[in-house]
């Protein structure tokens, strides 16, 4: 029997040799995945976030087992003179910025009526206004300076299904979508590509502990709704991030790539499952999440 070659390296040693590549919510999670790989196949790597004592230790870590240098910059995407200051910074470092990937995020389950405005703004802001900030700025010199660049977005399956209790998420990502499609068109002719990726199930320490508090991870195993039977290897995403960033994917422009196991074809909206949660344990789940700023 084959054994499964999912969690390997897919790409050839030093693919991305001689390429510069940002990567927001790059200290933790999909974004550190992320960075570890591009790092192994020889970028340069700056990883940025609102917690500077995160990135440095991640960039310490990679940096040393790959001997390639990460470079940590704080930054909060929703203030685009941050955003600048991270433009600015990156450039005096390296040069140059070869790639964007904007993966910064923010998500907790709700009902929505549940929901303040400013918990909306704490999503929207951070996912759909991040991205659009990141892109304008870096979009802006490059079309100045007549570079080449690839910027890969990420998304989720529910930004074209929806999905109940993670309304200001799928909003926000459906915008972001958007953004991938039209500018895909835009400004191509400048040599700027446009991709995107959509995740399933990922599992992430912090991600998921706010997703699905206390016991739930227990009570709803969301890995059943996959037709695969399992959630996805943080290798299996960098594995994608890496060609669609990647010269060995200069024709492809515009796109969305489902990475799910085939979890929204199964069943549209990935927690459209929890209406059989009642409203006392919407109760108590309030109580665990409320350290999220705005709910």
């Amino acid at each position: 029997m084959t054994e499964n070659k999912y969690n390997t390296s897919m790409l050839k040693n030093n693919a991305l040799e001689d390429k510069v590549i940002l990567i927001t919510g790059g200290g933790t999670g999909l974004g550190k995945a992320m960075c570890r790989y591009f790092s192994e196949l020889g970028a340069k790597v700056i990883i940025s976030s609102r917690k500077i004592d995160v990135l440095k230790k991640t960039a310490e870590e990679i940096s040393s087992q790959t001997k390639n240098e990460v470079f940590p910059f704080a930054c909060d995407v929703v203030d685009y003179k941050q955003v600048e200051m991270l433009l600015k910074s990156s450039l005096e470092k390296f040069g140059k910025v070869d790639a964007l990937v904007n993966n910064a995020a923010g998500n907790f389950i709700s009902p929505t009526e549940r929901l303040s405005n400013r918990a909306f703004d704490v999503i929207v802001n951070i996912v759909l206004k991040g991205t659009y900030n990141c892109t304008l700025a870096f979009g802006k010199h490059w079309i100045e300076s007549k570079h080449k660049a690839a910027v890969l977005n990420i998304v989720t399956t529910y930004a074209w299904t929806g999905s109940a209790f993670v309304v200001p998420s799928a909003a926000a990502k459906a915008g972001v979508l958007a953004i991938t499609r039209s500018l895909a068109v835009e400004w191509a002719k400048y040599g700027i590509r446009f991709n995107a990726i959509a995740p399933g199930l990922f599992p992430t320490k912090g991600a998921w502990e706010r997703l699905l508090p206390g016991n739930l991870q227990d009570q709803f195993d969301f890995s059943k709704k996959v037709p695969l039977q399992r959630v996805g290897d943080h290798q299996e995403l960098a594995n994608l991030a890496a060609y669609l960033i990647s010269d060995f994917s200069s024709f492809i422009n515009g796109e969305v790539i489902t990475i799910d196991g085939g979890e929204w074809l199964n069943g549209a909206g990935q927690f459209n499952l929890l209406q059989t949660i009642s409203n006392e344990q919407w109760d108590d789940i309030e109580k665990k999440v409320r350290g999220v700023k705005g709910s």
